[in-house]
């Protein structure tokens, strides 16, 4: 079968035109022969990643592209810092492939970049981090191994949508639940982060850049070891010196009523669990507004931030969440968010030859439509640790947020952090 037809959740996310941008920073060979058959076989093996966005009678449909549009490696030589801030800001064109893989080498030839970018309406965070890894589990099969690893079936079948894996609900109390949300949304409207870029941009102005946060791995164990002496996750820690450092870009010493979204990742919390192999978003969000005033001390914050949600994923309001996705163009309040933090846990980078190193590891998600006219939006921050150390990536557009203004948040957040991992 050619085409699989969009299911209404990820519909949505055809309008957004968001995306993940994974990459590797490498020191060492890379035989780019092996590299480009290792994304023709997860390619091969995925047809999401060689699909393609078209209409049809529902509204959209993925199709899979003639075998001449497949996307293929690409590589070039170019400086490397260059190089990630132009793919970072590089669309995946509508009506083309879902996946781009860019291998950039230096002029030195022993340092390279590697870039894998995947539409979201395909993808979600841990996904994209286990096509990564696959992707390298088959290069080193072939540079390293007699029988490389081989893709079967020729013609997989597509991935269903994860809206269609949910377990079985009652409309009524799907319809309530959507009530209940609307009614909060009214009465607690959040503040968003006011764009410091006035006046606003006009169109095509500004690109995405990123401020990153890292922590090394003797600070991320000690950050580990604060949340569980107070009872709380990391996540939940992360998100509260985020609030703080929000609130203090507010005018006012009043409590102030901002919004924490966390995305929440429904592959484990599904019957069967979904594997992270396939290539579909099965992630849902939590949004908790809460007072947050000057004087709001992290921990508190962070236990109000850690109770709410276990007690929303408990109740099993996180499949709701995924029922009610559709209503979301209707009722926008649903997921406004003075900060999103995202949250995809420890996982592993991954396993190359002893010929080659991986340098450095990242996810960072872009989008393509940004407004600067709006003047105001979340603060997006994506937190992820390959290998055991902290890394917390800030995107932004320069047309909304200045980089003074995102590396001044980064700093602060930073020090609030470092702050959390030092206490007694």
């Amino acid at each position: 079968m050619h085409h699989r037809a969009l299911c209404p959740v990820e519909k949505l996310y055809v309008g957004q035109r968001s995306r993940a941008v994974l990459s590797c920073t490498l020191n060492g060979r890379v035989d780019t022969e092996a590299l480009t058959a290792a994304y023709d076989a997860v390619t091969q093996a995925n047809p999401t990643l060689r699909s393609h966005i078209v209409a049809d009678d529902a509204g959209h449909a993925l199709a899979l592209l003639d075998e001449a549009d497949r996307p293929r490696l690409e590589t070039r030589t170019g400086e490397l810092t260059e190089a990630y801030a132009t793919e970072l800001n590089r669309p995946l064109t509508v009506g083309g492939p879902l996946s781009r893989a860019v291998l950039v080498s230096a002029p030195n030839g022993t340092d390279h970049l590697f870039v894998l970018v995947v539409d979201h309406t395909v993808t979600d965070g841990h996904s994209g981090i286990t096509l990564l890894n696959t992707l390298w589990d088959h290069y080193r099969s072939r540079v390293t191994d007699a029988q490389p690893l081989t893709v079967h079936p020729e013609d997989p079948a597509w991935p269903q949508p994860v809206s269609t894996l949910l377990p079985p609900a009652d409309e009524a109390d799907t319809a309530a639940y959507l009530d209940q949300r609307i009614t909060h949304t009214k009465q607690h409207p959040v503040e968003l982060m006011p764009y410091d870029v006035t006046p606003p941009a006009g169109p095509g102005e500004g690109r995405i850049e990123v401020r990153r946060l890292t922590l090394d791995t003797e600070q991320t164990t000690a950050l580990r070891t604060t949340a569980r002496q107070a009872g709380v996750s990391v996540h939940a820690l992360i998100a509260a010196i985020l609030l703080k450092t929000a609130r203090a870009r507010l005018e006012g010493d009043s409590p102030r009523t901002l919004g924490c979204m966390s995305p929440v990742d429904l592959r484990s919390r599904l019957t069967p669990p979904l594997p992270p192999s396939v290539m579909v978003p099965a992630v849902t969000t939590h949004l908790q507004t809460l007072e947050v005033g000057t004087d709001s001390a992290p921990l508190d914050l962070a236990r109000k931030v850690h109770t709410t949600l276990s007690d929303a994923l408990s109740s099993g309001a996180h499949f709701h969440e995924m029922r009610i996705t559709p209503e979301i163009p209707r009722n926008p309040a649903l997921q406004l968010a003075t900060v999103i933090v995202t949250n995809m846990g420890v996982v592993p980078g991954p396993r190359l030859p002893e010929v080659l190193r991986a340098v450095d590891v990242r996810l960072v998600p872009a989008r393509e439509h940004y407004f600067p006219q709006a003047g105001r939006s979340p603060v997006m921050a994506c937190v992820v640790s390959f290998e055991g150390r902290l890394s917390i990536e800030f995107p932004h557009h320069t047309a909304c947020f200045s980089p003074s203004f995102m590396r001044a948040f980064r700093d602060e957040a930073l020090a609030g952090l470092l702050a959390l991992a030092s206490a007694d």
